[in-house]
């Protein structure tokens, strides 16, 4: 079977032990600067405190320094990969190539450097391009087809990275200046205002309303859960959920399903078994409504009613009344639920149940046969804070010739001679103290898997000289285990020809070591990125997106003349679809 990873999301240090626990092979997280969630930031302290926890189950970290840097930001970049580096972490994600110059020209340490999807890893030609550089690892587009994945990873040698679960940009990563045209927040600078998750209005050049005050570039949350299997057997090393802002609980079911998911396709590239106390459902954690997007054909990917979490589709509404109404769902009290209709989406908490009869804490507008969604399950909520997930790395005890080796499931072993203690008289009851003390490893990272004892006499011991015993083994255990923790070195990078020979302001050039990388890779600049100006060209395209709008609509094919998206201030922005490629593009008024 295929070794593959887990890479999963973490905030902050609870959030990444929770997502250890419930199966991540892998973590990734931001530190104090320079990741592209600007809300999620920890310190090296912290980093270095869950590094220690990480690799005692052969769990990898990741930094996410995928931020464009300033000319003065780069010398700072290249100082905190450094700490990183000392501090025992596994790979930064990078999206600026000045890191990358500094790779090549050794200024940052054998650190694993990844391409961050921020990239616009979309091609062939793209990640054929950070394969030769010496790139340990390439995020892939969330936009690309199983097709072209497959193609991706039977053409190239480096790791390719892709996105199974989570929220949509609706841009190509990295392309998005839309954010930055409206309040000068830019998404390549960690500060996305989101401005795709807000109302717009599809009009016409007469301004002519084709579709009024709708959420028309709010994207439905990823799943690919049905398709890990196939692009397993394509080669994928690592299988990536989405989500540094989300909380504990959202990160420990979504990581726990699809832990569950991995184990039934492929081995694993991290140790430990996962003790689970609860089902993991994705439905019933935040989320959009679901879309696997474009992996096998153009589908319906968008959520025209909200940008916020619909959760699960329970039911209808059968009755209204004065203050309560009944429904076919089954609901808790405190569940959080919506109604859609042809007007929208309206909203309420659960105040009481009594039997069918809902009692919302406030009466909402519907009316008999609105679609109930719940997207808060205060129950499951409830389950997942109390759950005890653990994990724990397997051991097995041999004892012969007066001699306790233990062995954990990666084969680092170790050894403690028992103390000359005169023997058991009872031997019986010796090997039944044992056995039940070795049994137990208490709160180690342990469990045991095996012991075996050979020797045809034991030294008498008490049962607390036994949980001693136990104790410093699995100690000396848990120390030849971080010894052995097979640390991967990033081979040295080198510089090779760019696809593209000319440049503009897509490229993200932002400072003059990512300009000389492009320029040592054959490359001419002709625009730098928009954050060098504050004046963005009339036309310069401020999105482009696999989601189109008019297919959205059920407009494919119909010609409306030039269309605009016009936010709820009135800016109108104009649309272009670029139907040979089955694109759309959203420019600068």
């Amino acid at each position: 079977m295929e070794k593959v990873e887990l890479l999963a999301p973490a905030k902050d240090f609870e959030t990444a032990v929770v997502a250890i626990n419930s199966g991540a092979d892998a973590v990734y997280i931001g530190a104090g600067n320079f990741g592209a969630r600007h809300n999620a930031r920890n310190s090296i302290d912290n980093i270095k405190k869950l590094v220690d926890y990480a690799h005692k189950f052969y769990v990898r970290v990741h930094v996410t320094v995928n931020t464009l840097l300033k000319d003065n930001e780069v010398p700072q970049a290249i100082n905190l990969i450094n700490n990183l580096y000392n501090i025992g972490v596994d790979a930064v994600i990078v999206q600026d190539m000045a890191l990358i110059k500094a790779a090549i020209e050794r200024k940052i340490p054998p650190i694993q450097i990844h391409a961050s999807t921020q990239c616009d890893n979309r091609t062939l030609e793209k990640v054929n391009f950070f394969d030769k550089i010496g790139i340990s690892r390439v995020i892939l587009a969330r936009e690309l087809s199983l097709k072209k994945i497959k193609e991706i990873c039977n053409n190239s040698k480096c790791e390719i990275e892709t996105f199974i679960h989570g929220a949509l940009c609706v841009s190509y990563s990295g392309q998005c200046y839309l954010s930055y045209a409206n309040g000068r927040r830019s998404a390549n600078r960690g500060e996305c205002a989101q401005p795709c998750r807000k109302k717009y209005s599809l009009v016409n050049t007469k301004d002519e309303i084709l579709v009024k005050d709708k959420y028309l570039l709010s994207l439905k949350d990823f799943n690919a859960s049905k398709h890990v299997e196939k692009m397993i057997s394509y080669g994928i090393k690592s299988f990536k959920i989405e989500g540094r802002l989300k909380d504990k609980n959202y990160v420990k079911n979504v990581t726990a399903y699809y832990n569950l998911l991995l184990n039934k396709y492929a081995q694993r590239t991290s140790s430990g078994k996962i003790f689970i106390d609860f089902e993991p459902d994705l439905h019933k954690t935040f989320n959009r409504t679901y879309t696997d997007y474009f992996l096998e054909n153009r589908k319906a990917c968008s959520n025209f009613l909200t940008p916020k979490s619909m959760g699960e589709k329970l039911g209808k509404v059968t009755k209204i009344f004065k203050n309560y109404f009944e429904t076919d769902a089954k609901l808790h009290s405190q569940d959080g639920i919506l109604f859609t209709n042809s007007s929208g989406i309206e909203g309420c908490l659960v105040n009481k149940i009594d039997g069918n009869k809902i009692y919302p804490a406030r009466m909402p507008k519907i009316k008999v046969g609105d679609i109930i969604y719940r997207n808060f399950n205060s129950e499951f909520d409830k389950t997942l804070t109390n759950s005890k997930i653990s994990r724990k790395i397997g051991v097995k005890f041999y004892i012969k010739n007066n001699i306790l080796t233990a062995t954990d499931e990666d084969k680092n072993s170790v050894s403690l001679e028992f103390p000359p203690n005169e023997l058991s008289k009872n031997i019986d009851k010796a090997r039944e103290n044992y056995i039940k003390q070795f049994s137990k490893t208490g709160k180690s990272e342990f469990y045991t898997e095996e012991i075996n004892i050979k020797d045809t006499t034991l030294p008498f011991l008490k049962l607390s000289e036994l949980n001693e015993i136990r104790r410093k083994i699995l100690e000396k255990l848990m120390r030849e285990r971080l010894k052995n923790y097979p640390v991967i070195i990033q081979k040295q990078l080198r510089y090779q020809d760019f696809p593209a020979k000319d440049l503009d302001y897509r490229a993200n050039i932002l400072n003059k070591e990512a300009e000389n990388f492009y320029k040592n890779c054959g490359c001419k600049i002709t625009q730098n990125a928009l954050k060098k100006s504050n004046n963005i060209p009339q036309g310069a395209e401020l999105m482009r997106t696999k989601h189109c709008i008019k297919y959205a609509c059920g407009y494919c094919g119909k010609n409306f003349g030039q269309l605009y998206l016009k936010d709820e201030k009135g800016k109108k922005y104009p649309l272009i679809f670029d139907c040979k490629n089955c694109e759309m593009a959203v420019l600068n008024p």
